[in-house]
């Protein structure tokens, strides 16, 4: 079992930065690759950004590249994604997730993961 606490969002006006954390607890976190979803009101829950255990590989979805980072440190158990110049499209609950699934292929899709946080809200303001 994995228990992830997300932390860190909050109201930003268009343009500003926020920078969420995921406290991971229980099995061994560098034992999981992670990702971030997002969901707004009405929507799907939708992929934002996944790194690999060893954080060498990362993947974004295209709305978010070059803005958003994630990164983690295995030592402190926790995934981090910064994100800058905020949209107001941006705006959503933020989810961080665990897999233990070797395939990084796969790591872009929500199915692939078993450990879910329960979320922390983002709202850019335009």
């Amino acid at each position: 079992q994995v228990q992830l606490v997300e932390s860190g969002g909050g109201l930003v006006q268009a343009g500003g930065s926020l920078r969420l954390s995921c406290a991971a607890s229980g099995r061994t976190f560098s034992s999981y690759s992670m990702g971030w979803f997002r969901q707004a009101p009405g929507k799907e829950r939708e992929f934002v950004a996944a790194i690999s255990r060893n954080g060498v590989t990362t993947y974004y979805t295209d709305s978010v590249k070059g803005r958003f980072t994630i990164s983690r440190d295995n030592a402190k158990n926790t995934v981090y994604l910064q994100m800058n110049r905020l949209l107001p499209e941006d705006t959503a609950a933020y989810h961080c997730a665990a897999t233990d699934s070797p395939q990084l292929g796969i790591i872009t899709r929500l199915y692939a993961y078993t450990y879910w946080g329960q979320g922390t809200q983002v709202t850019v303001s335009s």
